[in-house]
């Protein structure tokens, strides 16, 4: 389980830690890093308290998928985080 973030996200705002991109394929073939995708899979950091009528349904430590171009990257102690909106949000796994 990820760590406690030391910010705290505003309203209906998520930060989720990437999971790391896939290095190898099913079968065994390495990926090189130019050929590598972004991952669209993650575990909340930190979640906002929600709008004032649609509290926040996600909760730190849930893992999540997400869209593909969803959020923006941020880079807190030397870890790279994304923040966005609970409505990115797919699904949580």
């Amino acid at each position: 389980m990820a760590k406690k973030a030391s910010i705290t996200p505003l309203h209906d705002r998520v930060i989720v830690k990437p999971a790391a991109a896939e290095t190898k394929t099913a079968g065994g073939i390495i990926i090189p890093d130019t050929a590598k995708e972004k991952p669209q899979r993650g575990v909340v950091v930190a979640a906002g308290p929600g709008k004032k009528d649609e509290p926040v349904t996600v909760k730190t430590g849930d893992t999540v998928l997400y869209g593909k171009y969803a959020g923006t990257e941020l880079s807190l102690d030397g870890e790279e985080l994304l923040i966005m909106r609970e409505s990115d949000i797919l699904a949580i796994v």
